[in-house]
């Protein structure tokens, strides 16, 4: 079914909890592994795409249609990542530095994280990137998004994503040691 027919029986259908298994049936792995590139924990990532699938489903039946399904799925995920994160910081006082410190460690220490050394590398050097360059490298890397679908996840302009963008891959191939 497309996005436009699964939000429509879930607004006009007899089963709501139906359509909207299906809209999680649908995008609940891309979600997953979006939140996953933020969070960088299996066990935080299940907490925040259970926020965020709770959220979309009480804002479901206000949604518009402006934006596709799933970005506008990507931006709640990502605002509830980011609000996550944020909370972690301020509950345990840490600066940002520290926090993406932690979440280097836990690369190491995930028995989920089946990466070489190469992928380690990257995501260590994903991880020190600025917040925002972090998303968007994430996004137009690994998601394969376009701009303008990052644009409306975000809330940001087409240049200064692709800015960032740019910014990010520079500073990952400084980091990375490729011999």
């Amino acid at each position: 079914m497309t996005d436009k027919e699964l939000v429509q029986l879930f607004r006009e259908g007899d089963n709501p909890n139906y359509a909207f298994n299906l809209i999680v049936r649908k995008y609940r792995e891309r979600l997953y592994w979006h939140i996953r590139k933020i969070v960088m924990n299996h066990d935080d990532t299940d907490d925040v795409l259970q926020n965020t699938l709770v959220k979309a489903w009480s804002a479901l039946s206000e949604f518009r249609g402006d934006a596709q399904l799933f970005t506008w799925l990507y931006r709640i995920g990502t605002n509830e990542a980011l609000t996550f994160l944020k909370a972690k910081r301020t509950k345990f006082f840490l600066p940002l530095v520290d926090v993406e410190s932690q979440l280097k460690n836990k690369i190491e220490d995930d028995p989920y994280f089946d990466g070489n050394d190469l992928q380690q590398q990257l995501q260590k050097a994903i991880l020190s990137l600025p917040e925002k360059q972090r998303i968007v490298f994430n996004m137009r890397y690994f998601d394969d998004l376009k701009y303008e679908e990052i644009s409306e996840i975000l809330g940001t302009s087409i240049g200064a994503l692709k800015a960032s963008y740019h910014h990010a891959v520079k500073k990952i191939e400084e980091l990375i040691d490729i011999d």
